[in-house]
């Protein structure tokens, strides 16, 4: 019997059919699709819907399939009534929310609390909510249940509704950690009777629907788990089989560092920093930054894909090439900041990957400082399979011993974590990882010390 992992990520979607060991049987990718409006930029859920019914009809045919694992993006919530979402659920990206900032800033609990910033966009959940319900008040006033995203899925495969510590406590507002309950936004916005009981990542919410048991061809006892946030998934795969301090860094879209033995008082909002919860509760000292979007601003279209090597490296930093942040204006250290690129100017499609990478290294090596990182730094997701961006931040890092994940998903094996819970009493085995042995990287440290100083050289406006 296997598991089929469901993996909706801002940028992509994936089923990941893993054997009883966690080994991948099958893998199947599709762009996460969208849409612009009306009424609103959202993500497009009936397409992904008739995608995941089709690619586990596909994925059984692998192996029999008999757990579910649904694993999502944060800052995304479907408002739902008994059998549908009552309207689009809205894409993090839309700016609608910060037209009602004012409004909501006085509902919000204190950073002290929830440890959750206010973000731009939808970012911060919670707003992205309050938004909803004001501009549309008629529709929001046929909503059942707010379901964040891992849960959504979860409810379109069982019908069983279901809230979730990770996904609540992902910069949305609506989560106190120490207190281990709901935010007092929660009540003040009127929201409290609209939150499914609260489940565990781990649970069983219940066996497929029935309807999509016959579509995808599917046991009807095939069972799903209530899910987990797709970060957090990747931060569970080492839980159990450290002790703090160490550091893990999910990466794709987003590359999220989550330091265990961090202390939360040194977290700064104006910095994106922030605390995640991970699947038992507990919060983690956490600091972010839109890497995948960021490295495909530097790279362009013809470096995105191209092989860039150690030569292509020493070359950016010989010229001293330099990308200045930031990229995205949503979210990370640098937000609001207009990144520009000098000296860049007949680069190679090479290089300008190597520039993209050394930039995500840069970005990280800030970020860890100020998080106060230390231990083992284990590298999830995309870039640990970088490998100019492997040996720049393990070059930066000198105190750290950098590792990176040989599985194919650092989600997917945190989902395999998930599956396998109750037998192995809650302590996922070690994730497969190789401690990195890099060459000497000509130039670096100026490098490192030129770009930090003229970063922390206020722009003019």
């Amino acid at each position: 019997m296997a598991i089929a992992v469901i993996d909706i990520g801002r940028t992509n979607c994936k089923v990941i059919v893993l054997d009883d060991d966690g080994r991948t049987l099958d893998h199947e990718t599709t762009a996460t699709p969208d849409r612009s409006g009306p009424p609103y930029r959202h993500l497009d859920t009936a397409a992904i819907w008739a995608w995941l019914t089709a690619a586990l009809a596909r994925a059984r045919t692998t192996a029999p399939i008999s757990t579910i694992v649904p694993v999502a993006h944060g800052a995304t919530a479907a408002l739902v009534d008994d059998d549908d979402p009552v309207l689009p659920v809205l894409d993090y990206e839309d700016k609608g929310p910060e037209t009602v900032t004012a409004a909501y800033e006085p509902l919000r609990d204190p950073f002290s609390r929830t440890f959750s910033p206010l973000l731009p966009a939808g970012l911060t959940l919670g707003r992205q909510i309050f938004w909803l319900q004001h501009a549309f008040p008629a529709d929001f006033a046929r909503t059942r249940s707010i379901l964040t995203y891992p849960q959504y899925w979860a409810w379109r495969l069982t019908g069983v509704s279901a809230s979730e510590v990770t996904s609540l406590g992902c910069h949305t507002d609506l989560w106190r950690p120490a207190d281990d309950t709901f935010s007092g936004l929660v009540a003040r916005a009127g929201w409290t009777g609209l939150m499914p009981p609260r489940r565990s990542a781990w649970e069983v919410l219940g066996p497929v629907r029935g309807d999509l048991a016959q579509a995808a061809g599917l046991s009807p006892d095939c069972a799903v788990l209530c899910g987990i946030h797709d970060s957090n998934a990747s931060y569970l795969v080492h839980l159990a089989d450290r002790s703090p301090p160490f550091t893990v860094v999910s990466t794709g879209t987003w590359m999220i560092v989550f330091a265990a033995g961090g202390r939360l008082d040194s977290l700064d909002p104006a910095l994106d920093m922030l605390a995640n919860v991970d699947a038992t509760g507990t919060p983690t000292p956490t600091a972010r930054f839109m890497a995948g979007r960021e490295f495909a601003a530097i790279a362009g279209d013809d470096g995105l894909d191209a092989h860039a090597g150690h030569d292509d490296l020493e070359a950016v930093i010989r010229r001293a090439v330099m990308a200045l942040p930031g990229f995205v204006q949503d979210g990370g250290p640098f937000g609001g900041r207009a990144g520009t690129i000098d000296g860049g100017g007949g680069a190679t499609a090479a290089e300008r990957n190597a520039l993209a990478s050394l930039y995500c290294a840069l970005v990280l090596d800030v970020m860890l400082d100020r998080l106060g990182a230390a231990g083992p730094l284990l590298i999830e997701g995309p870039f640990a399979s970088n490998t100019v961006f492997l040996a720049a931040i393990d070059r930066l890092r000198p105190g750290q011993t950098v590792l990176a994940s040989a599985d194919i998903s650092g989600t997917a094996a945190g989902a395999y974590r998930l599956a396998t819970w109750r037998r192995s009493g809650g302590r996922p085995a070690v994730a497969r990882s190789t401690a990195l042995r890099s060459q000497p990287i000509a130039g670096l440290d100026v490098y490192r010390s030129t770009w930090r100083g003229r970063i922390e050289t206020p722009q003019r406006p």
